[in-house]
């Protein structure tokens, strides 16, 4: 069996998307939900999750970052995009960072079970709804099977960060406690003052206000 992890902070998409693929006569089968990016990060992090289903959009950590940290560290979890975006600068981006497939929220139930079909054999996914003309489909699929769509930066301080560094670094911005942020990854409070400091101290940030600067500037989190 292979368990779906489906992320979107509408509970009627999560609700709607779990129906729809519990119902196939396939083994897949939703098993977590999350609303934000973060908890998505920390439930692939936990293991037995084989693919993501998430909306770009969720509040809390950029959409792209959550993604690209997610191909960083868990690249044989395929990660589907569900977006309302239909630019092709925008489905480019996810390709960068990682996607594996790109579906429109408007789209029909079965570019879902296509996206989950291709991602299975390890073929990428785009929406055949997206406005692309064939050449422009193939030319970018071409890219990012050939790997000329990956390993872009943007040279932000940011990535100075470690691994915790930016599981800790959205829920700061958010405004969220010390002890709820350490509730939340199962760490200690101590250990989260310390990545803070450390955050602070490679960002050249000396208080709150400019870390949400900092973040709202690099499009690192979504408010």
């Amino acid at each position: 069996m292979q368990n779906i992890l489906v992320a979107d902070d509408l509970e009627i998409i999560c609700t709607g998307l779990t129906y729809l693929i519990d119902h196939q006569n396939t083994n897949w089968r939703v098993t977590a939900h999350t609303h934000n990016g973060t908890d998505t990060f920390i439930a692939v992090e936990q293991g037995n999750i084989d693919i993501v289903i998430m909306e770009l959009d969720m509040p809390g950590e950029n959409g792209l970052t959550t993604l690209q940290r997610l191909h960083d560290n868990f690249p044989n979890v395929p990660v589907i995009v569900l977006s309302t975006h239909e630019e092709r600068e925008c489905l480019t981006r996810c390709f960068q960072h990682g996607a594996a497939a790109y579906v429109l929220k408007r789209s029909g139930n079965a570019e879902i079970i296509n996206a989950l079909q291709h991602v299975n054999r390890q073929a990428l996914y785009i929406d055949a709804n997206l406005p692309l003309c064939a050449t422009e489909r193939q030319a970018l699929t071409d890219d990012c099977a050939m790997g000329n769509l990956t390993g872009l930066t943007d040279h932000c301080p940011y990535e100075r960060l470690s691994r915790r560094e930016r599981e800790v670094f959205p829920l700061i911005t958010m405004g969220y406690a010390n002890r709820e942020i350490a509730q939340r990854l199962c760490i200690s409070t101590k250990t989260v003052e310390a990545h803070k400091a450390s955050i602070m101290r490679k960002l050249a940030l000396s208080c709150h206000v400019e870390l949400v600067r900092f973040a709202v500037h690099h499009h690192l989190v979504t408010i």
